[in-house]
């Protein structure tokens, strides 16, 4: 087993107590998330939820005329799904993969077994649920008062911490669809970031070249969710491959 394919990277499943663990370790089914791929569409129910380890997931909310914004990013720190065991079992929010790479997902029946025996699986869940809704809460506000600058080194900070690497593989036009800004704006505003040393954007890549200049230059958002996500959720351990 390599590092890719161990799913206690997934910073949840590491978390889980061992007899839990055991439970589902069989059940984890590795998945290939490719840029793009949608994981569930609005309005559909649940299958499965993901755990993703070395990809991003984009949660977006699309209205009626197609256009979307979004509204929270899933990495190796959370699941995809929680509308599962909020009790909607559905969501008007679209699950797109960001940022390729893999994850694992489990069935939907096999997670909600557990919740229900509201034992030590409902208490983590419900944390990170709670700092997932911070995370989207202060992207409302952010988008709604915060420069696209702001907005940009926000995103990209969260981003970031959701990868095990300081390049981004990501065009502006996108960008700028989940930021729900013109691409002319996403432009403007990674140009003067890199005019700045902070980053550099060449090809459909962004390099951060300057992370504490990226934190200094971004309004109180991204402090705001990343101090919630550590206060609720275990720290994430190393995991070691197997041999």
């Amino acid at each position: 087993m390599t590092l890719q394919d161990e799913p206690r990277q997934n910073r949840l499943l590491a978390a889980l107590p061992d007899a839990q663990w055991l439970r589902w370790q069989p059940h984890l089914e590795p998945v290939a998330m490719p840029l793009g791929q949608a994981l569930y569409e609005s309005g559909s129910r649940l299958s499965h939820v993901y755990f993703p380890t070395t990809s991003i997931v984009s949660l977006l909310h699309v209205l009626e005329d197609g256009s979307s914004a979004e509204i929270a990013v899933v990495g190796f720190e959370g699941l995809v799904g929680i509308s599962l065991f909020m009790g909607g079992e559905s969501t008007p929010s679209r699950a797109v993969v960001q940022s390729a790479g893999q994850g694992f997902r489990l069935r939907a029946d096999l997670l909600m077994q557990d919740f229900n025996r509201a034992d030590a699986v409902l208490h983590l869940l419900l944390r990170y649920t709670q700092a997932l809704i911070t995370q989207m809460a202060q992207t409302a506000v952010c988008n709604r008062h915060h420069s696209t600058d702001q907005q940009l080194c926000r995103w990209l900070l969260l981003s970031l911490d959701r990868l095990h690497s300081s390049e981004l593989a990501m065009t502006q036009e996108l960008i700028a669809n989940m930021l729900g800004v013109r691409r002319e704006g996403v432009t403007e505003a990674a140009g003067r970031l890199q005019e700045a040393g902070l980053i550099r954007y060449r090809r459909g890549h962004i390099t951060v070249l300057d992370r504490l200049g990226l934190e200094r230059r971004s309004c109180e958002c991204y402090a705001v969710v990343k101090k919630e996500y550590d206060r609720l959720l275990p720290p994430q351990t190393p995991i070691a491959p197997a041999p």
